[in-house]
């Protein structure tokens, strides 16, 4: 839903950061609260959500309403949400390119440092070695990409 926007547009451009923020920083957050550094020992310098807030507010906008905030039950779920919001890394890298010079673009430029992701890969092979914990991680990947779903939803409408 958020493939929609064209980020060389000024406009669509601080709606796709405001969507993004509505969905991103709770999730974040809730991934911050649940000790997400135990899976990316980097995690406390490579968060994201700062950059997200500082690219809105160069733009003059203010941080949008937030969906509530997931609930992690177990570290098989947080894995799932991790694999989303980390994973978009990737995708942000790509995007990046579509902003035009100028324009704060901190969140989408903010990719993994070399084999950050492999590592992380090896820990989801290593902590999601049952059918049951692989489930809840795959559960949980599904909700937060619905997160984002509804963000946008909401965004269009």
């Amino acid at each position: 839903m958020f493939g929609g926007y064209d980020l060389s547009r000024p406009d669509d451009y601080a709606s796709f950061l405001i969507g993004h923020a509505a969905a991103f920083l709770p999730i974040e957050h809730a991934l911050d609260r649940g000790g997400a550094e135990q899976f990316l020992p980097d995690w406390n310098e490579s968060r994201r959500a700062t950059l997200l807030a500082e690219d809105l507010a160069e733009l003059g906008i203010d941080l949008p309403r937030q969906i509530e905030p997931p609930e992690f039950a177990s570290d098989a779920e947080m894995l799932g949400a991790l694999y989303v919001i980390e994973g978009s890394r990737l995708g942000g890298a790509m995007l990046r390119h579509n902003v035009p010079d100028g324009q704060p673009s901190r969140f989408l430029s903010a990719v993994h440092t070399s084999g950050r992701w492999r590592a992380f890969a090896a820990t989801l092979d290593r902590c999601l070695c049952s059918d049951a914990r692989l489930h809840e991680a795959t559960s949980s990947a599904l909700q937060t990409f619905a997160s984002f779903e509804r963000v946008a939803a909401r965004s269009i409408a």
